[in-house]
């Protein structure tokens, strides 16, 4: 889909205020996001030059956070852009001053690979504010896909969490809730070396705990694959980071599944401790039981 931009004779005149507005859509809410946005990746979010490993992760965070405003496309290209930088960076040593370049520039290999029509070269250099030439978006481009041999047919959490939902017949509440709860990984850098499978069968399993759905537990464990033990510790972290997330910063993801689109589920209380541990010590009791 075209980005709503004005025609390239004209230069853009920056918004004072910055806000995402979730787009009325006749297309099936479940398989595209609902924000336009005019926010841009600015300097003071992403070019700021980190002190440690904690910074250069805040940045990383960061450009997940803008990567969910920055243009109305399908959930896989998310998924997939994030999976590019993570794998890149395994691989590469990127300066502090291009990891902008290297954020925006994954963004549109994923655009290219996952949209029917991907936004053109100069609409990435508009949202990096100009900070790139063409060419040089270009350039990362080509880096890209030679330190990645062009191998970007990557296995992504919501491709599993899709064919889960439609295994199990769950209805399209909790199956935005379990995608809430799976996008909200995208921002935190111990989950990278989570399987995608694994990672999205433990997002459904929560999802199912949080809307006491326990029934349907053991449908997801034969089409997962998984064992409900295997997927507790997993599950466990999820919902702490349901429980301790700080919005203040990272606002995209919670503000997108806050809105009546999205039924709202990020305002759904994550499970008290002491309640997730008793329904796993039950799922585990009956496990054996029936073993």
């Amino acid at each position: 889909m075209l980005l709503p931009l004005p025609p390239q004779s004209s230069k853009p005149v920056p918004k004072k205020s910055q806000s995402s507005k979730i787009v009325p859509s006749h297309h099936d809410p479940s398989e595209k996001t609902r924000e336009n946005c005019q926010t841009k990746i600015s300097p003071s979010s992403l070019q700021e030059s980190p002190s440690s490993l904690q910074g250069a992760l805040k940045k990383r965070s960061a450009f997940e956070d803008l990567t969910n405003v920055s243009f109305e496309m399908t959930h896989e290209t998310l998924y997939l852009a994030v999976k590019l930088v993570d794998l890149y960076l395994m691989k590469a040593v990127c300066k502090k001053d291009k990891l902008q370049l290297l954020g925006a520039t994954a963004f549109m290999i994923a655009a290219k690979f996952e949209e029917h029509n991907s936004p053109r070269v100069d609409d990435f250099v508009y949202i990096c504010d100009d900070n790139y030439q063409r060419s040089e978006v270009l350039s990362m481009e080509i880096n890209i896909l030679n330190v990645l041999k062009c191998d970007i047919n990557i296995p992504i959490a919501y491709h599993f969490l899709r064919r889960y939902a439609r295994c199990i017949h769950t209805n399209m509440k909790t199956l935005t809730l379990s995608r809430y709860i799976c996008e909200m990984t995208l921002q935190e850098y111990h989950y990278v070396q989570e399987k995608a499978s694994k990672l999205a069968a433990a997002s459904l399993l929560l999802a199912l705990y949080m809307k006491k759905l326990g029934y349907w537990v053991p449908f997801l464990e034969h089409y997962s694959g998984y064992s409900i033990s295997e997927l507790h510790p997993l599950v466990r972290q999820l919902n702490k980071l349901l429980t301790f997330s700080s919005y203040d910063s990272l606002k995209a993801v919670y503000y997108k599944y806050s809105h009546p689109v999205f039924f709202e589920v990020a305002k759904i209380p994550a499970l008290d401790m002491l309640k997730l541990e008793e329904i796993l010590n039950c799922d585990c009791e009956a496990q054996g039981l029936v073993l």
